[in-house]
């Protein structure tokens, strides 16, 4: 599906937005679901990755085909592992099966898992029989995704003798493990992290509990930047939100500060208001711990007209696409100065094209659709294969549309 996007006539925008729960959250709360069917979860995502963890967790035998969904391959990986008698082959698409899984099979094979690679040495398909996990230590990278700790640590109270898990090295994405932690502990399970060891104790039952998963902070960048580019004096109303978010992306709020955007928390809400313009000429941000929200500060800064010094990238590199090299692609057709290397991202003030005829490629990556959407305040352009944000948000065009944004196809 191609879209034509044109910004509103009307750049003072005032509106209510609701987006559902976090995809993070969602998938790391139906995991542990799985361990423990005695959770229930509130505010589920309805995006396509929760679909399909929540449609691969039933399944015992066969064949699991997770499509584009990174965190459900890496969260399945060690589910499947840990349960005995399950016998499947966990897929996905093309891209996924480029994507690598051999630190995190690795792991779990130390631990006494029976995994087996279909094809290429290191990464999916994989054939998963799962089997009594006894061994309760192992070491992991530190700077590797972070999906890849939160998999093991997810698991780990159902394991025997829980799990010891050593980092090695400087540790990045910290806010999504402690993310993990936070949600174990809301159960019930006893964690504690110090230095470069974590530690997750058995437990072999819970309480019935409730988990209220928050919205998703990813998706609300989208909103921050539509703010940014507006006139001073707009205002959106997003639910539902809370100021001790477990999710690194929440430093959105400190972050578009810097574009004349204020952060309210009210009534389980967020209100965003432009109250003025942004008064630099360049930022410079370190993202290790929130690498998502990259994307739409790049696309923020060059509609503002300002540069931008973007760091603590290099898990970009392995996401639905080579989302560095994706951005310089798409930047650039609109007239960006922009270089990129393996773990930064490097934009220099730059007059925008105005070219109508542009289109912007989004590489099965829900997050390049998203990220370009605000810079229709600025110009008019296309967006090739839009349908592809329904993998995070699969409302995010029609919610456009109610800040009377422009979405027609093509």
């Amino acid at each position: 599906m191609k879209l034509r996007l044109t910004g509103p006539s009307n750049t003072l925008i005032k509106t209510d937005i609701r987006i559902t729960g976090s995809k993070s959250e969602t998938n790391r709360s139906l995991l542990l679901q799985g361990l423990f069917p005695n959770i229930s979860i509130e505010n589920l995502s309805n995006s396509d990755d929760a679909q399909v963890m929540q449609k691969g967790l039933k399944v015992k035998k066969g064949l699991v085909d997770i499509h584009h969904a990174g965190t459900a391959m890496r969260f399945l990986t060690s589910y499947f592992a840990s349960q005995e008698g399950v016998d499947v082959t966990l897929t996905g698409s093309q891209r996924m099966t480029e994507r690598p899984i051999k630190v995190l099979v690795e792991a779990l094979r130390e631990l006494g898992a029976d995994i087996a690679y279909e094809n290429v040495e290191g990464y999916p398909p994989i054939r998963i029989k799962g089997k009594k996990l006894s061994k309760g230590m192992v070491s992991l990278p530190a700077d590797i995704s972070s999906q890849y700790i939160s998999s093991l640590l997810l698991i780990a109270p159902s394991l025997e003798n829980g799990l010891e898990l050593e980092l090695i090295g400087k540790i990045t994405s910290v806010p999504y493990i402690k993310m993990t932690l936070g949600l174990l502990e809301r159960i019930g399970i006893d964690t504690s992290f110090e230095e470069n060891i974590i530690k997750v104790f058995p437990k072999r039952a819970i309480e019935p509990t409730k988990l209220i998963v928050e919205s998703d902070w990813s998706s609300a960048s989208y909103f921050y930047s539509v703010i940014a580019l507006a006139d001073v004096g707009s205002e959106i109303s997003l639910s539902a939100y809370k100021r001790d978010s477990l999710q690194g992306d929440s430093v959105l709020a400190e972050i578009y500060g810097d574009f004349g955007v204020t952060t309210e928390y009210r009534n389980h809400s967020i209100i965003l208001k432009k109250v003025g313009n942004c008064q630099m000429q360049k930022v410079n941000y370190r993202l290790d711990n929130a690498p998502d929200i990259a994307q739409t500060i790049a696309v923020t800064c060059f509609a503002l007209g300002i540069g931008c010094h973007l760091t603590g990238l290099h898990t970009l590199k392995i996401k639905e696409t080579d989302r560095l090299e994706a951005m310089k692609t798409e930047l650039r057709k609109f007239g960006a100065d922009i270089t990129v290397s393996d773990k930064d991202l490097t934009l220099k003030p730059s007059e925008m094209s105005l070219d109508r005829n542009i289109a912007v490629d989004t590489y099965n990556d829900h997050r390049m659709a998203m990220a370009f959407g605000p810079l229709a305040l600025k110009t008019s352009f296309c967006i090739n294969d839009a349908e592809v944000v329904s993998k995070s948000y699969p409302d995010f065009w029609n919610d456009l549309e109610k800040l009377s944004f422009g979405v027609q196809k093509v």
